[in-house]
């Protein structure tokens, strides 16, 4: 599955997951919303719809992109990628990485890459991008549980309905 990492180039170049995955060739960055593209599911965590197996035909036709931004710009960053893609927000799930360690929903570009693509059965490319970070492998084990719930699911709405299980109260 192609992957496409729109790059806003606002965050610390030495933690981006995004230019590092582009150094390993599993990802190409664009520095313009243009270059995404037409149709690709864009992973935004605003969209009314979550990641689910109904859109793998269209990721394998289309791609999957990214933005990777601040989040203090993400909102702005997002509508604009928006008119070119199909958005979808990922489910509840637990970052893993040294920056945002332990909070619910403040993934890398690397995690929300790695969970869509296990949602989607991809696990083979999914390892492929864990396996640029040594920490990355700890996203799995802490996020096992639900990504297998959320693998299982076939509609947005199921995934939305299995992700109640996972939130805490």
């Amino acid at each position: 599955m192609k992957i496409t990492v729109y790059h806003t180039n606002e965050d610390d170049p030495k933690k981006c997951t995004a230019r590092k995955l582009e150094r390993m060739g599993l990802v190409e960055l664009v520095d313009r919303v243009r270059a995404v593209p037409p149709g690709a599911i864009l992973l935004d965590p605003f969209a009314e719809k979550a990641v689910s197996a109904e859109d793998i035909e269209t990721a394998n036709r289309c791609g999957l992109a990214a933005l990777d931004c601040s989040w203090e710009t993400a909102e702005t960053a997002f509508d604009h990628a928006r008119r070119r893609t199909e958005s979808r927000a990922l489910p509840y799930l637990v970052a893993a990485n040294p920056v945002n360690f332990g909070k619910p929903t403040k993934l890398s570009t690397l995690e929300a890459l790695v969970a869509t693509l296990v949602i989607y059965g991809q696990t083979e490319q999914a390892q492929s991008l864990v396996g640029a970070y040594n920490w990355a492998p700890r996203f799995l084990e802490v996020n096992r549980e639900p990504l297998e719930a959320y693998a299982a699911c076939a509609t947005s709405g199921e995934v939305v309905e299995a992700m109640r299980a996972f939130v805490p109260e």
